[in-house]
């Protein structure tokens, strides 16, 4: 698939499966700008994804603050002319009893999960519908559709399965002007979230018995990159999970 030139915006980059998007698209000769909170392992993810400097560029900070969300985007507008793409990677998860989260929990699992998503996704969209093409990609988790007795996460729902519902409303709402948006719903990811030791029980939570590759996850991106006769798809990626247990 032919990405050449596209410029392409990563929320939660520094680490796992954001870092892992952009230094793929970037070796198919994309340009990538990605976000994190912690500039310093945002700055070192960015030389480890093209240590020329070229085809990469960095915003460090709170993606849920508005002035954040902005000068990701006009980062890539002032270096690269254009956003082609937006992928909505940053999140969190915590598996805790509904009676045990703390309100500090719910306003992190909020700020991240979806004012987030909001900001940035707005500004992406003002960018694109300018251009006339434009394509969103939302990361969620298929504990939205298949909740796990043994993984207790209401939050997760409520947040991600609020981005499953946006990706088809706003795929609708610009169908006809000429912006895709999807999104891709992981089973659990070998990523450094996931200590070594918690893999085999991990693995057991998927009907194919095992964990998922990030590079699993970077393929479902890029094929949605290239489908131009789809959007408002939930791509599900997670080992049969999302077809029961």
């Amino acid at each position: 698939m032919d990405i050449q030139g596209k410029v392409i915006v990563i929320t939660g980059g520094s680490s796992g499966l954001g870092k892992a998007m952009a230094i793929e698209m970037v070796k198919r000769g994309a340009n990538v700008v990605i976000n994190g909170r912690r500039e310093q392992t945002l700055s070192d993810a960015a030389k480890e994804i093209d240590p020329t400097g070229k085809q990469v560029r960095f915003i460090a900070g709170d993606i849920s603050e508005p002035k954040i969300a902005q000068r990701l985007i006009d980062e890539g507008l002032a270096h690269y002319g254009r956003i082609d793409t937006l992928v909505n990677n940053a999140g969190i998860f915590m598996a805790k009893p509904f009676t045990e989260y703390s309100e500090e929990d719910f306003a992190t699992y909020l700020s991240t999960n979806v004012v987030g998503f909001f900001h940035v996704t707005q500004r992406a969209v003002v960018e694109m519908l300018k251009q006339g093409t434009g394509h969103i990609v939302n990361i969620t988790t298929s504990l939205v559709d298949q909740p796990s007795a043994g993984v207790p996460s209401v939050l997760a729902s409520l947040t991600k399965g609020g981005l499953s519902s946006a990706t088809k409303s706003l795929a609708i709402e610009y169908a006809s002007r000429g912006i895709r948006v999807n999104a891709v719903s992981p089973g659990v990811i070998k990523t450094p979230m996931h200590p070594v030791e918690s893999h085999d029980a991990l693995a057991k939570l998927h009907p194919m018995g095992r964990m998922g590759e990030s590079h699993e996850i970077v393929e479902a991106v890029l094929y949605l990159e290239s489908a131009n006769f789809v959007t408002g798809e939930i791509l599900h990626v997670d080992g049969g999970q999302n077809a029961g247990h």
